[in-house]
């Protein structure tokens, strides 16, 4: 028997208890609960990598006005559906300042968290037009948007990207579109699991074919301007962070206060709506509601049976965060760049003990160091090496929950701490003795 930093029977004990008949599709909440189920029995500290919980401090702005407007009585007061005004002004202005596109404030609509601007997202595009009802998934992405699909008893597609860069899009999207059933695609920029970033030549391929099958594009902008190769924290000056909004126009823009601002634990987000969507009208709208059009029908009838609104103290907490950034007085960039720097140093120890980079490439670039990273261990599937890793206190996700069809791990860099590196090094030198790479 191996001798492993986390005892091997209990281990092994732990999992099974959970009766998973392949751990490679454990989900991110699984793998959490088995790791802290370990820590709690073996007092073996985990190095954490499965969960994309941010790991820095809230933006301090944002917490001063969200607590100024609780001293102001404002969570006696129900929220406007439609959203606090000032949220919207300054979420149209960011959008300009930082996407360089323009949009209207009042199609700017605060979410609780982009996890229920997607699902609301979903389950208006599903009811648009009756011959189209499924979503297109450009994969890998985040595996619980795919819950949310099967939570509706909708339809989705996907494929993953990695084989299919570039000019390569075009076709792989119209052999999808062509179909006439997708209602919607979806994607993240950049990336979660995978953290690479489309390309401004992607995206106007994206929106070309999308305006050619009429198919509304969602773009989940989880890790705003996070692409630390390029200025991106500059408020109305070029480089802009790329986005599809330049070449369609239908589409919808998820940007949530989570990562960027990490402002994760308040759940706020905007949906901001294409102007051109937000006033369209579409015959399955109407049969089902009356009347209305996309954007009217998101908010006055979608979000109101969700939520009825959402948390008021955190839209004046985002409309902050916001108007610093677009003043120039906040460098949200800055202070997430942290991710970028860990992401480095945790990629340097993997690929030192025969790891690999399993998405490496932008096209001809080097993938950018940032909130995400995927790895690959020679001779092992995604679901071997997430369980043997286990093992050695390293948790993380396979890349097959994604909807990735290579075989390797997402490893998240948020609850990295300092003494861990060393840490990892340890472990890792030791699970390389005991896998020797064939």
């Amino acid at each position: 028997m191996k001798q492993t930093p986390v005892e091997y029977q209990t281990t092994k004990r732990a999992i099974e208890s959970f009766g998973l008949k392949d751990f490679g599709k454990a989900t991110i909440r699984e793998v959490v609960a088995i790791s802290h189920q370990l820590e709690k029995e073996t007092g073996t500290e985990f190095i954490h990598m499965e969960m994309g919980v941010p790991g820095l401090k809230p933006a301090q702005v944002g917490v001063d006005a969200e607590i100024k407007a609780l001293q102001n009585g404002i969570a006696a007061i129900y929220p406007n559906i439609n959203g606090l005004e000032q949220l919207k002004e300054e979420a149209s202005r960011f959008i300009k300042a930082f996407v360089n596109t323009d949009l209207s404030p009042a199609h700017c609509v605060p979410v609780t968290g982009s996890m229920q601007g997607t699902y609301a997202s979903f389950l208006t595009c599903g009811q648009c037009d009756p011959k189209k009802d499924t979503i297109l998934f450009i994969d890998p992405g985040f595996p619980v948007q795919k819950q949310q699909i099967t939570v509706m008893g909708y339809r989705y597609e996907s494929f993953d990207v990695y084989d299919y860069r570039g000019e390569k899009l075009q076709a792989i999207l119209e052999e999808y579109l062509s179909k006439g059933n997708i209602a919607a695609m979806v994607y993240s920029n950049p990336n979660n699991p995978a953290w690479f970033c489309l390309t401004d030549s992607e995206l106007k391929i994206i929106g070309k074919v999308a305006t050619l099958y009429d198919t509304i594009v969602i773009e989940d902008l989880a890790y705003f301007a996070m692409d630390f190769r390029k200025e991106l924290g500059i408020p109305f000056r070029p480089p802009y962070q790329a986005s599809v909004s330049h070449y369609t126009d239908y589409y919808i823009l998820q940007i949530s206060g989570s990562k960027a601002f990490s402002y994760a634990g308040q759940r706020i987000a905007v949906t901001a709506i294409s102007d051109k969507l937000y006033d369209r009208t579409y015959e399955g709208l109407t049969q089902r509601y009356g009347g209305g059009t996309f954007g009217t029908v998101y908010v006055h009838r979608v979000l109101y049976a969700l939520s009825s609104g959402t948390s008021h103290s955190a839209q004046y907490a985002l409309a902050a965060m916001l108007k610093a950034a677009s003043d120039g007085t906040f460098d949200f960039v800055e202070e997430v760049s942290e991710y970028g720097k860990r992401a480095a140093r945790l990629k340097e120890i993997f690929r030192k003990h025969r790891f690999k980079i399993v998405y490496d490439h932008d096209l001809d670039d080097p993938i950018a160091d940032g909130f995400y990273f995927t790895i690959s261990y020679p001779g092992m599937t995604g679901g071997e090496l997430m369980e043997e890793l286990m093992y050695y206190g390293i948790s993380a996700i396979s890349l097959g929950t994604t909807g990735s069809r290579q075989q390797g791990l997402r490893a998240c860099t948020s609850f990295i701490k300092p003494h861990q590196y060393d840490l990892l090094e340890e472990r890792l030198t030791l699970f390389e003795e005991n896998n020797p790479p064939e």
